[in-house]
């Protein structure tokens, strides 16, 4: 049988590419005209990128057609290149931020997303270039909480590749799943999705010049947090905890996760949220509705420092619900709080880098013994 370029395109013209819902050629994926040597075919499938989750099903696909619509003796060589660049290696991902500081809970409920979100707010009201990732893949609420939700990020083409422009808003740089998704729908994705996704956000996106990079994360210890531990060099942890026993139980489950021997990341430090409750009207008055200082004793007991207790105010509901969280007023007394956490996050994040050494990536050995 003899092969020529018109009978390879038209085995090419039956597969579909899901990225486009088109065939391979109504694409344009075919680089060049089929290189043709007796039975020897060698074609050139251009894709959008190098993680494209659909290159190596495309490429099966492709000499499975040749095979079946022209000849089973073909012998099918198919080579593949990117329309943008790779993706960094993990080694050499962000590297104009200078401090990445995860925020982190062991129980959901506490409000550690209201934590980071005032917190990215504060470190810019001190000046600081900022940005902040919300790693809540399957409960984003940043977007919600800095009023955006309607926001898309656009793409910019840097150096040969297409990211993701993050959402800028009272000087943070922000990034949420909850701006490709839809608010209404549970996004109901296995593990391996998530954390894909999450890489894109981190890996796909113009972060550029950061001094602060914070890491919404998800409640518990997770898939979610593994996979920041191995993509990100984490300069330190800030642990979230009303002062609960509850709660305090699920924060020394949190502390631990960091200060694992395989992980070590250093704690910067622990917030008690819900300290107290002040009323509007008696701004000298604190009552303690979920008990006094446990997570201040569990700071000690666990030789962390207390970057700060934040009281109950009605005004940090309505605030974030608005969209404007209570950082953004910093002449308020919740205002403050947050201004004072963010200088005692700078403080400790400069000790801190002082006296240990940079964070290394998680590795996990995957080889079965």
């Amino acid at each position: 049988m003899t092969l020529y370029p018109k009978l390879i395109e038209q085995a090419l013209a039956t597969v579909i590419y899901p990225g486009t819902k088109k065939n391979l050629i109504e694409s344009g994926m075919l680089a060049d005209t089929p290189s043709i040597n007796g039975m020897k075919v060698r074609i050139i499938l251009v894709f959008p990128r190098n993680t494209d989750p659909f290159l190596q099903s495309t490429v099966k696909a492709a000499e499975a057609a040749i095979h079946y619509h022209i000849s089973p003796e073909a012998e099918v060589t198919i080579q593949t290149e990117f329309k943008s660049a790779p993706r960094p290696t993990v080694d050499k991902l962000l590297p104009q931020v200078k401090n990445i500081i995860a925020v982190s809970s062991g129980k959901g409920g506490v409000g550690k997303s209201t934590v980071a979100a005032n917190l990215a707010i504060a470190l810019a009201k001190l000046g600081y270039k900022v940005g902040l990732l919300d790693t809540d893949i399957f409960g984003p609420s940043v977007p919600k909480m800095f009023g955006v939700e309607d926001a898309r990020p656009n793409a910019v083409e840097k150096e040969g590749r297409d990211l993701i422009e993050p959402i800028v808003k009272y000087g943070v740089k922000i990034l949420s799943i909850g701006f490709f998704v839809d608010p209404d729908t549970a996004t109901l994705w296995r593990g391996g999705m998530a954390t894909s996704a999450l890489k894109q956000l981190i890996a796909d996106a113009d972060w550029g010049d950061l001094d602060y990079f914070v890491l919404d994360t998800p409640p518990g210890t997770s898939d979610i947090h593994l996979t920041l531990l191995q993509t990100l060099a984490i300069t330190g942890a800030v642990i979230v905890s009303t002062p609960q026993k509850v709660a305090l139980a699920d924060a020394r489950k949190g502390i631990d996760m960091y200060r694992n021997d395989k992980v070590n990341v250093p704690i910067l430090g622990l917030v008690e949220n819900m300290a107290w409750f002040t009323p509007a009207e008696l701004p000298e008055n604190k009552y303690y509705i979920f008990g006094k200082d446990g997570c201040k004793n569990l700071a000690k007991e666990m030789g962390c420092p207390l970057l700060a207790q934040i009281p109950i105010v009605q005004s940090i509901c309505e605030s974030g619900d608005a969209g404007e969280p209570a950082a953004v007023n910093v002449d308020s007394i919740v205002g403050q709080a947050f201004l004072n956490l963010a200088q005692a996050v700078v403080t400790t994040v400069n000790v801190r880098n002082k006296k240990l050494p940079k964070t290394k990536i998680v590795q996990v050995n995957n080889t079965k013994e």
